[in-house]
């Protein structure tokens, strides 16, 4: 057996061990065996990095602009440069096919760090103006100060970019908790980010990372010292959060489960929409809250459809991370794996599965790429999130049965349609009640349009300008003339 890597902490521009030593195993989800270990970080670890935040945020409050700009393109520069390094611990941590994490996620990240490198120089309020009387008024936007903030482990790297970016942007400080299976790409990235800041002679604070579970999590959002709490996680988590920091009124910034609804009308190319569905619902292992994962299928194609998109699914491979013609790896941890097989499992008796229904192999985390038909708007998988490889087929008799099924569950994150009407694709886009509606498409997100939902979803939005200023505060200034 070979050594087992030690993570570390990254606090105040120095690796450290958790203050009592404590630690949590690394599972390498391929094979189900502990290649790492991380610290279980307490109070203490928290209160160091809260520290460090809050004496750092004075200094990057006040940074230029401009000087906020250059350290986050160094950053894009210096993520592109390690893209190998990066994805090695990316891919070690989740099962993730190494080709596609490459070309998928490293070149978004970079845009993504890059657009918000540029959205640093566009923080302004609106133009002073008299509103009164010998009165001239400005809006000044501001960061809110040190943010807390947790990713979660479904796109460990990305979504860690989605967290700091913006908050850097606005002249925020950020404490990050990657979540406690997949840690080892935040703390490398920690390390690209700590060197920039030494080298640019800037406050080491800025950027935090603290490891561990749930309860770090819980006792950073509780901190007295974040103005702002910012968590991509499960509902669950998302509801905890919210409570721990109504305690003393923080800001709160979620983005949490989804139950995309894929809505395809009679008039759509069943091939096409096969094709789109199936990579856009297996893609990650099903294990992204935009997944397709919920078709609506008009009753006039519904047979053929689940013919197509079983077969699809049969041909759809899932393996390790050199394996070639691989769509997905495995699910991400033992207790993800039983939450999908146990949604399966307990399928009701007027459900059919089309397609897979089982794991994969004798070792790590492996689902098939899996098709159920004949579902009811109230059976559990319809109305929870799986967050696997499993795509759920009802069929729908009209309009506005499609819309009542679409959304009638608690999420309200992403949605699509799939037809040739264009007066049809224009209501469902205004009925379907989503934080985003794609239109003969499913998945595909840009840094300049804004990602988040409604509902149990959670709110406040990632990317964009919109994304952006929900990092600032906005500030009244009146003066007398």
């Amino acid at each position: 057996m070979s050594e087992l890597r030690t993570l570390r902490n990254y606090i105040n521009g120095e690796f450290v061990d958790a203050a009592d030593g404590r630690t949590l195993d690394i599972v390498d989800p391929t094979t189900g065996e502990v290649y790492a270990t991380s610290p279980l970080s307490g109070a203490a670890d928290v209160d160091a990095a809260m520290a460090a935040a809050d004496a750092a945020f004075p200094i990057w409050r006040d940074a230029t602009p401009s000087t906020r700009q250059k350290l986050l393109l160094k950053i894009a520069d210096a993520v592109e440069a390690r893209a190998d390094e990066i994805v090695d611990a990316e891919v070690r941590n989740t099962g993730k096919p190494r080709g596609l994490t490459l070309s998928e996620e490293i070149g978004p990240m970079v845009d993504q760090i890059r657009f918000f490198a540029g959205a640093a120089r566009l923080l302004e309020g609106k133009a002073a103006g008299e509103y009164m009387d010998g009165m001239t008024s400005i809006v000044r936007r501001e960061p809110v100060g040190v943010c807390a903030q947790v990713a979660p482990w479904n796109y460990p790297m990305m979504m860690a970019v989605w967290k700091f970016a913006p908050a850097i942007a606005a002249g925020n400080t950020v404490v990050l908790k990657p979540s406690d299976t997949t840690p080892a790409s935040t703390v490398l990235l920690a390390e690209i980010i700590g060197g920039i800041l030494k080298d640019l002679d800037l406050p080491a604070g800025v950027f935090n990372v603290i490891c561990g579970d749930r309860e770090t999590g819980k006792l950073m959002v509780e901190h007295k010292t974040p103005a702002m709490a910012s968590i991509t996680g499960s509902v669950r988590a998302g509801i905890s959060v919210a409570e721990s920091a109504s305690k003393d009124v923080k800001r709160v910034h979620l983005e949490l489960g989804g139950k995309a609804p894929v809505v395809v009308f009679e008039d759509a190319d069943i091939a096409e929409a096969v094709e789109g569905i199936s990579v856009a619902g297996f893609f990650n292992a099903g294990q992204d809250c935009t997944a397709a994962t919920r078709v609506l299928v008009h009753e006039s194609i519904h047979d053929a459809f689940v013919e197509a998109l079983a077969k699809a699914a049969a041909e759809t491979k899932t393996g390790g991370v050199d394996d070639e013609d691989v769509l997905y790896g495995p699910l991400n941890n033992a207790n993800q794996l039983k939450q999908v097989s146990g949604f399966v499992d307990r399928l009701p008796a007027h459900a059919k599965v089309e397609a897979g229904g089982h794991q994969v192999g004798d070792k790590g985390y492996f689902y098939a790429p899996t098709v159920v038909s004949g579902l009811k708007q109230d059976d559990e998988i319809i109305q929870n999130e799986v967050f696997g490889p499993v795509i759920t087929v009802q069929k729908f008799t009209d309009e506005d049965q499609a819309v009542s099924y679409a959304n009638g569950v608690e999420y309200a994150l992403a949605s699509s349609v799939w037809t040739k009407d264009h007066a049809r694709a224009m209501r469902m886009s205004r009925r379907l009640d989503f934080g985003c509606v794609w239109i003969n498409t499913h998945i595909p997100l840009v840094a300049e349009m804004p990602h988040g939902g409604f509902k149990k979803s959670g709110y406040g939005k990632d990317l964009s300008s919109y994304g952006f200023e929900d990092y600032t505060r906005v500030k009244h200034v009146m003066t007398a003339i």
